[in-house]
């Protein structure tokens, strides 16, 4: 929650809610059944499944041709899916924390949803009523066991910022220093335990369901939203967060740190130093300071590049809400809530991928990114490796510093979408944060290119890992010898145990027959008509004894339910001339 940067008065968070007195919490929140310390079980399964019920119609509908006016297009079906993606941004606000998080989390994952809805996701901020100062009080003193006065002085009671997860208030300690004191919201926990068991259930509907569940892992994306998401409501791990991130930028004086005060932090208390600043995107207010927009548009891509190339750990959410610039031109990072983190081998296997882009070689391209993590493997990795082959053959063409990380990000989920594999968390944060630093930076600088900027960073990454450039081209050169080699060598033990799987009988083979595809297809829908066909007859005889016996009503209701099987039969009919057509 970034509640120190803002426009000029360090005060209010633009991209959190303010709240300027007692009537306006009142009256917000009678329209958020969820805003509670005790929630009804019963009422949030209804809820909940009613919103996914409705989804699910709707994207039943978006397949089916004959549900838009004046014939389908695909013009048509982007608007529908428009209309759609803000009926969901706005049903996951009233639905509370746990849904406007997992919305911001897949506002990430434009490899698993249509574009509309990312970008609609991505607007997704937490508009939500705070909640009353006897609330902050209570938990405060539960927490530290004292009343709020015997740890802090000047205690502003109305909150400087509101989000889903907790608000801010304003406070000062007894030995003088000036502080912010983040307080969890009520009950938050018991209703994230209550949500994520329904919404544990709504993934194993997913993950088995034919269409849907096909190449998806929502078990594993299910897992990894409840890991963020429980993450987040520890404010000791926040804390611990914050002290990493300030010690792996110790000794660089461009980039701040609020302090965590331990002694007043709990796991839902928060207590760090007051560190206002410049929002960066006030653009009038960083021009009154004197400050370089240029400067501040690369220290920004500067700053990330170092998390990712020299810690690996990273800001997840690095949004314009959560980077302010002091009076010194120094950035300031806030809300260490959500942050990633990338594995220690990352120059070795950045190496490699580089030199896979360099050669177009997919298959190099492919391990690398999965020893990176970047994609997470499957049992047939070939429309990965075509996919790649793909991009490297057609978007690869421009020198380095001229690549734009919105359109490679675009063009990548673009090819990803509706696939059989999907990237990993880690790999969706750090393509949104890269996206989202070239969008700040542009603001600040038009001319700004984050790819510019990278291209240095990128050389000493090639030039670190051996010493040179020269050195590492020849070692390169020198592990492909080797390796083909090595290749060469093993081949014959290979074939060896080919032919002992052959014996043994380990090795399947599959052969696909179009001939008997088509005749189970065909004997599949002729089984499926004469159910239809059996079904109309009933209720056609049904409707001839109620109407002989004088029930007509009941006989016209039959013959109207009649009406269902037939429209299904003759459908039907229709697609066995087609297949008899087709061969």
């Amino acid at each position: 929650m970034s509640a120190l940067s803002s426009n000029v008065n360090p005060s209010h968070s633009s991209t959190r809610t303010s709240v300027p007195n007692r009537v306006t919490q009142l009256e917000t929140a009678k329209k958020y059944r969820w805003n509670r310390e005790k929630y009804s079980i019963t009422r949030r399964r209804l809820d909940i499944w009613r919103f996914v019920l409705t989804l699910l119609t709707q994207f039943w509908l978006n397949g089916k041709k004959w549900s838009y006016q004046g014939g389908y297009s695909e013009e048509k079906l982007a608007a529908r899916r428009q209309k759609q993606a803000v009926w969901i941004r706005e049903n996951l606000l009233n639905l509370g924390p746990t849904f406007i998080k997992v919305g911001q989390l897949f506002s990430t994952r434009a490899d698993l949803f249509p574009p509309e809805y990312v970008a609609e996701l991505s607007k997704l901020q937490d508009e939500v009523p705070a909640f009353t100062y006897e609330q902050v009080t209570a938990i405060i003193e539960g927490d530290f066991g004292k009343p709020l006065p015997k740890l802090f002085s000047n205690f502003d009671p109305i909150p400087i910022a509101a989000a889903s997860l907790g608000q801010v208030h304003k406070a000062q300690l007894h030995s003088g220093e000036e502080v912010v004191v983040k307080v969890q919201r009520p009950g938050l926990k018991q209703l994230f335990t209550i949500d994520l068991a329904i919404l544990k259930r709504i993934a194993y509907y997913f993950q088995n369901h034919p269409r849907w569940g096909k190449g998806r892992d929502w078990i594993g994306i299910y897992e990894e939203c409840c890991r963020i998401l429980w993450l987040e409501t520890d404010y000791l791990n926040e804390g611990q967060n914050a002290d990493t991130f300030r010690r792996n930028f110790r000794g660089e004086d461009w980039v701040k740190v609020p302090r965590i005060y331990w002694r007043y932090t709990s796991p839902r208390v928060l207590t760090l130093e007051y560190m206002p600043g410049i929002k960066i995107s006030h653009y009038e207010g960083l021009e009154a300071a004197g400050l370089n927009r240029k400067t501040l548009a690369k220290l920004g891509a500067k700053a990330y590049l170092y998390q990712l190339l020299n810690s690996g750990f990273f800001h997840a959410d690095p949004h314009p809400g959560n980077i302010a610039v002091s009076t010194d031109g120094s950035l300031i990072f806030y809300d260490f809530g959500m942050m990633g983190r990338i594995n220690t081998n990352v120059r070795e296997q950045l190496m490699d991928t580089l030199f896979g882009i360099a050669q177009k070689d997919a298959d190099r391209v492919v391990s690398s990114l999965v020893a990176l993590g970047a994609l997470s493997p499957v049992d047939d990795m070939g429309p990965v490796r075509r996919s790649i082959q793909f991009m490297l053959d057609n978007f690869m063409d421009k020198p380095f510093e001229e690549q734009s990380v919105s359109q490679i990000s675009d063009d990548l989920y673009e090819i990803a979408y509706d696939q059989p594999f999907r990237f990993p968390a880690t790999f969706t944060f750090v393509m949104r944060a890269f996206s989202t630093l070239e969008g700040v930076g542009k603001g600040l600088d038009p001319e700004f290119n984050f790819m510019e900027v990278a291209q240095p960073f990128a050389m000493q990454l090639m030039t670190d890992i051996n010493g040179n450039g020269q050195t590492s081209i020849l070692d390169e050169l020198g592990r492909q010898a080797a390796q083909v080699s090595s290749t060469a060598l093993g081949l014959p033990q290979r074939i060896e145990d080919t032919i002992g799987k052959l014996d043994r009988g380990d090795i399947r083979l599959r052969v696909r027959s179009v001939e008997s595809d088509r005749l189970l297809r065909r004997l599949s829908l002729m089984q499926m008509g004469t159910n239809y066909t059996i079904l109309i007859s009933t209720l056609v005889v049904s409707a001839t004894l109620l109407f002989v016996n004088g029930s007509i009503s009941w006989a016209i209701a039959a013959i109207i339910v009649a009406l269902a099987p037939g429209w299904a039969l003759f459908r039907l009919l229709r697609r066995l001339d087609r297949l008899d057509r087709m061969f």
